[in-house]
């Protein structure tokens, strides 16, 4: 922002029901995690950190479970995420994990000012596509000021820019046989020379579709900076912040996730988090 092998979970189907104030599940959210600093994620210093304690992870499966139960019971997956007001985004937005990728191609492509990356778009669609970061900002824009969330229990509202998902899913044409959309990142979690471990996220339709799901390219008014994910990062503004894919290079639409790496759906997943964590 170290894989294991698994099966891959059974895709989470979500009922649809009367939803409460986005405030309220959020608010829910964070007593979880405050009970999650009990075991021990006060003290931890980052994702890397949390994933190699044991502890920590079986609380985390435990609290994102029921919130997937409470979502399964009484939310709509359509519902929006709060927002904000410009009074109310923090002066400086937090950078986690990945603060700047070592990979060489990304170092090339940041030392030209990212004029030769190109978001790269294909698997299941019609239509397939590459698309040059001046073209993603010709397309509708949409601006939003929202809270991240991170496991590790801290919060910041931060002022979104970039073109939602779905009107570039739009543009692709996902096939029927779609489920999920990949996004493969440019940052490698480990030393590149011992293999591929570069970040990867996923989410379904439902997630991809939802009108605050942006590719963003800007934060707070300026370009995205390398630390918060330049060129490009995901906001999922409904799931917690690692599923907030930075450095994305590729999306991907797929059926199934259990053949990708670890078997789970993403990086962290690979490494014990639940895949689906809505909030």
């Amino acid at each position: 922002m170290s894989d294991t092998t698994r099966s891959a979970p059974p895709a989470r189907k979500i009922v649809s029901g009367r939803a409460p104030s986005p405030p309220s599940r959020r608010q829910a959210l964070r007593g979880a995690i405050g009970v999650l600093g009990g075991v021990g994620a006060a003290a931890l210093a980052g994702c890397d950190r949390l994933s190699h304690n044991e502890g920590f992870v079986d609380a985390l499966k435990s609290a994102e479970s029921l919130s997937r139960g409470v979502h399964h019971a009484i939310a709509n997956r359509r519902a929006m995420a709060q927002e904000f007001t410009e009074a109310d985004v923090a002066a400086h937005f937090k950078a986690n994990g990945t603060q700047m990728p070592r990979d060489a191609d990304y170092q090339a492509l940041l030392k030209n000012d990212f004029a030769d990356w190109r978001l790269e778009i294909g698997g299941l669609v019609e239509r397939p596509a590459a698309f040059t970061l001046a073209e993603l900002r010709a397309m509708p824009p949409r601006t939003q000021i929202t809270r991240h969330d991170c496991v590790e229990g801290w919060s910041s509202i931060g002022k979104w820019t970039g073109v939602p998902l779905a009107h570039v899913l739009g543009l692709v044409q996902p096939k029927p046989s779609a489920k999920f959309v990949l996004l493969r990142c440019a940052d490698s979690m480990d030393d590149p020379a011992e293999g591929d471990s570069r970040y990867y996220e996923s989410v379904d339709l439902d997630d991809a579709f939802h009108a605050q799901t942006l590719l963003a390219y800007e934060l707070n008014g300026k370009p995205l900076p390398v630390a918060n994910g330049a060129p490009l990062r995901a906001r999922i503004e409904r799931q917690l912040g690692y599923k907030h894919a930075k450095y994305v290079m590729r999306i991907e639409l797929i059926e199934r996730f259990d053949t990708i790496r670890g078997g789970q759906g993403g990086y962290w997943e690979d490494n014990g988090y639940e895949w689906y964590a809505g909030i």
